[in-house]
């Protein structure tokens, strides 16, 4: 692959992801403050990008894999994304708000594949040479933080500007797209299966009676992760802990650090360990959030940085166990049919419920009682590792099969 060739894909992830991060994490402070919404509409609006990863795969398989290229649908879409991000600033109204939330979200998910398939399809060794492009989107997630807290001092009530600045980026990128490799349509004169693009032809691992328990507890757990998501920058801002966007991403450099760790300790515990000491850093997690604040701001730090082994273990591990369990295949079937149950169903389930939750718990729009938040999720996250930990029966997998799914 040429310098220039990967130049232009660093730079193509470091906006993806940049565009990403600067709505995603704040959008629940913003909407709390800016528009008076309750915990409802805030899970409502987080579960847009649920439902949009549930359809995405069909937008991209049916059309974009069939007649065009995919640099010109990438950029096309991240051009009307950009005008919606900046309609969404004018919004006042939550239910509103959700509807061009969504269709935001229907725009953006299906960029994520697209951006995976013009990489793919100029490198000789994706599996070698993925990971050096890769890491740019997570840089780009991480200097959101940054510039929103220690470069434009941003406070809660001026969160709009955060959808401002993705939209920019979205032009920016959209820009960008004009001038990356060519990506041709591949499936022009294929016959697409629905099948395929669900996964559903991976259904018959699922009588296997550990890949099921695996797979029915990847549903679950991600009901924990949603109030991660849509309910910790607002925890953080109320709590009264200083830079808190800039602060969260000390999670995404601890993933970026643990994933890195993966094949020793996979080597040491297999399988069942790994996936059970991500389930249980979770309950831990929503503990130390539960009974820190204002002085026990060291166990908010402590639960932000432990987002490394949270995700990490348990859904790095995950992918690595059902690439094993799949075979050559269904692989990428089995792929898409978790991907499809975890940010799909499990984070759509966990969004709605996040919500009820919260405004179950809500004293103002920016006043909650916290720790009854989260002593749910811990709860929820406790009961699946007991499940698992009960019903999961699998063997180790070698070294070579580890290495083999992780490099």
């Amino acid at each position: 692959m040429k310098s220039r060739v990967r130049g232009l894909l660093s730079a193509m992830m470091f906006l993806q992801f940049f565009i990403w991060g600067a709505w995603y994490v704040t959008m629940g402070t913003y909407l709390a403050n800016a528009l008076q919404a309750d915990g409802v509409d805030i899970g409502d609006a987080y579960s847009a990008m649920s439902i949009a990863t549930i359809i995405s795969p069909f937008f991209v398989g049916m059309i974009a894999d069939r007649y065009f290229a995919a640099q010109r649908v990438f950029g096309l879409l991240h051009l009307v994304g950009a005008g919606v991000l900046y309609y969404l600033t004018t919004i006042q109204d939550p239910d509103i708000f959700y509807w061009f939330i969504l269709l935001y979200s229907l725009m953006y998910a299906p960029t994520l594949a697209l951006a995976n398939a013009i990489s793919f399809n100029q490198m000789a060794e994706p599996g070698k040479q993925f990971a050096s492009v890769r890491v740019w989107g997570t840089v780009g997630w991480i200097a959101t933080g940054w510039l929103i807290d220690q470069v434009f001092h941003i406070s809660p009530t001026d969160l709009g500007f955060t959808f401002e600045m993705a939209a920019i980026a979205s032009v920016v990128l959209a820009i960008l797209s004009i001038f990356l490799p060519n990506t041709p349509p591949k499936a022009k004169n294929a016959t697409v299966r629905t099948s395929e693009i669900i996964g559903s032809e991976a259904f018959v691992l699922l009588k296997d009676r550990s890949f099921l328990i695996f797979f029915i507890s990847s549903i679950l757990i991600c009901i924990p992760l949603s109030f991660y998501y849509s309910q910790t920058n607002q925890f953080l801002v109320e709590s009264g802990m200083q830079n808190a966007t800039r602060n969260m991403t000390f999670g995404q450099i601890s993933e970026a650090l643990f994933i890195l760790a993966i094949p020793f300790f996979f080597r040491r515990f297999g399988v069942k360990y790994m996936i059970m000491i991500g389930m249980l850093t979770w309950a831990v997690r929503f503990l130390l959030f539960g009974f820190g604040g204002p002085d026990q701001m060291w166990m908010l730090f402590v639960g932000i940085i432990l987002h490394g082994v949270c995700f990490d273990f348990f859904f790095v591990t995950g992918q690595i166990y059902t690439d094993h369990k799949a075979g050559e295949k269904i692989k990428s079937s089995a792929q898409g049919m978790i991907t499809m149950a975890t940010y799909g169903i499990g984070m759509w389930i966990g969004t709605k419920l996040s919500g009820y939750v919260a405004k179950n718990y809500t004293i103002s729009p920016t006043e909650h009682h916290w720790q009854e938040i989260w002593l749910v999720p811990a709860a929820i996250a406790a009961g699946v590792l007991i499940l698992f930990a009960l019903l999961f029966r699998e063997k180790q997998l070698d070294r070579k099969q580890v290495a083999a799914a992780v490099h």
